[in-house]
């Protein structure tokens, strides 16, 4: 997957969807934020991860500090300030070196990992402004599966941190069956516990729960921006274990 040309898409996407809507409307999966505070949020984020990527740091850069943080007035501006942050990003990378270690929240990654991290990020500020505004959230298949590996990849690095309950219990697993055609094994997730520790691959298995649906509305659902009742996606086996999972992982 070309990774920075889907991230400026998906920026892009995103804009377009901002500059159409009210930028006072609610967004309930963000609870608190407005689509105006959305869009700041997604724009200085990108700005904050090139800024990191420039500057090759290897500690946490203030958000008060970023470069040109906030967008300028008038829509078409900010639209393109939006833009520009992606691009500054990409660019970034490219200068610096997709393998040049620097800092990121979860220790010290290759630079290229803030295009990827980024990406997924704007795909769900994506959706969370397409359901603020009643719209239909699409995705491609392929990127909806890659971002529930990056968000699984995460999960297992964060998950049980600091004495909080891991997510799974005991022998208990869940597993996630996109339906999609075409993915194939990357259409399939099964997540466990090891010792002490969240573990996942994308082998077929049954699980003590199961989810059956699209890689989008399976991704919706473990990022809880919607609930499966909202959905089309197939509960099997012990819903407990799935709204413990809920309950128990963090963004």
């Amino acid at each position: 997957m070309d990774y920075a040309a889907a991230y400026l898409e998906q920026t892009r996407a995103f804009g377009e969807l901002i500059r159409a809507a009210d930028p006072s409307t609610p967004v309930p999966t963000c609870p608190g934020w407005t689509l105006d505070q959305l869009f700041r949020h997604v724009g200085r984020g990108d700005r904050w991860a090139a800024q990191i990527v420039r500057d090759r740091r290897d500690s946490f850069l203030e958000f008060r500090s970023v470069d040109d943080g906030a967008p300028p007035s008038g829509r078409d501006d900010a639209i393109a300030w939006l833009n520009g942050g992606a691009e500054l990003l990409v660019d970034a990378v490219a200068a610096t070196g997709p393998q040049t270690p620097v800092w990121t929240f979860l220790g010290t990654r290759p630079a290229g990992w803030w295009i990827r991290r980024r990406l997924h990020e704007n795909v769900v500020h994506r959706a969370d402004a397409e359901l603020a505004v009643g719209g239909d959230f699409g995705v491609d298949p392929e990127l909806a599966a890659d971002a529930i590996d990056e968000f699984l990849e995460r999960i297992v690095i964060r998950a049980g941190k600091d004495g909080a309950p891991l997510p799974l219990e005991g022998g208990d697993t869940l597993h996630l069956h996109a339906t999609d055609p075409g993915l194939g094994q990357a259409g399939e997730w099964t997540i466990a516990v090891q010792e002490t520790a969240i573990t996942w691959s994308h082998l077929h298995g049954k699980g003590t729960a199961a989810l059956r649906g699209s890689a989008a509305e399976l991704l919706l659902a473990i990022t809880r921006r919607v609930s499966l009742a909202d959905t089309a996606i197939e509960l099997f086996g012990d819903e407990q274990v799935w709204r413990r999972w809920l309950d128990r992982t963090p963004l």
